[in-house]
């Protein structure tokens, strides 16, 4: 574990959260320098449920942690066929590392939210719906500890895997994510769709959690038309939503820089997330 310090934030490079079949799960935190009982943010990275790409959020870190709101980074296990639902028992153990060590990192317990892009997206929207359905087995050190997250906020998240997997087939035939991450065609098993699709746990009182879906208009890998589905499902559910449609916006924008690019995407949508996270926080 490396400690850094840059101008208002302190880092604390690969720090252990679980350890999950032999496999050590890390994460980097961006702390707000000086800040007591900070809320934080877990930043869930997207790939295709394949790819590790810890540092999308180093860019969100530190904007964050200035705006005195802190970031934990974490990598999960991916690239292995069949990859559900040891990915989500990851993220779910992120969840209850930081509330039960909160004090060391001066964070606020009842103050812990999600944030992730495309596959983490999706996996920040399940864990916001659904960290009830998913008890590993194995013994862990904070597994009594609460996985309730206060806000979820999702960039062009997958939030029907059935819808995804059928996107798919002409958005990317060589490359099917869906069917990779659940490691079975729907046409074999459509529980498992059901099971692992956000949308499926968006009914009335499932949740407090306040959600901000963000998707670009133009999105050719995952479906524009799913954050709208999903948006209108959890108003259905009576759940707390607000949803920002970026016109012409495609994928991937999330983990370009734009602190210092006042015409790049996120940096239009950077002050609509604080102002989101000033109330739901």
């Amino acid at each position: 574990m490396v400690d850094e310090a840059h101008d208002a934030v302190v880092m604390r490079r690969d720090v252990q959260f679980a350890d999950h079949d032999g496999t050590k799960l890390l994460g980097d935190f961006y702390l707000p320098k000086g800040a007591g009982k900070a809320p934080v943010l877990i930043a869930i990275h997207g790939g295709g449920w394949q790819h590790h790409s810890r540092p999308t959020y180093r860019y969100w870190g530190p904007y964050f942690a200035k705006h005195g709101i802190a970031v934990f980074e974490i990598g999960y296990r991916t690239s292995k066929a069949g990859i559900y639902p040891r990915a989500v028992y990851d993220v779910k153990s992120a969840i209850q590392f930081v509330r039960a060590n909160a004090a060391e990192y001066s964070i606020d317990p009842e103050r812990i939210g999600l944030i992730g892009d495309s596959a983490g997206g999706h996996l920040a929207a399940l864990l916001s719906l659904a960290a009830d359905q998913y008890i590993n087995d194995a013994e862990e050190p904070n597994r009594g500890v609460s996985a309730d997250v206060k806000v979820s906020i999702c960039f062009y998240g997958i939030y029907d895997m059935l819808a995804q997997w059928t996107y798919d087939q002409l958005a990317r035939p060589a490359d099917q994510i869906t069917e990779k991450f659940l490691n079975v065609a729907p046409m074999a098993d459509r529980r498992i769709y059901f099971e692992a699709s956000p949308i499926s746990y968006a009914t009335i009182g499932r949740t407090k959690t306040k959600f901000l879906l963000i998707h670009g208009s133009e999105d050719d890998l995952v479906d524009p038309a799913q954050s709208k589905k999903f948006w209108l499902a959890l108003n259905q559910a009576r759940l707390h939503s607000r949803r920002i449609v970026i016109p012409g916006a495609g994928h991937y924008w999330n983990s370009e820089p734009f602190e210092d690019n006042p015409h790049s995407i996120a940096a239009g949508v950077a002050p609509r997330i604080l102002e989101f996270l000033a109330r739901a926080f």
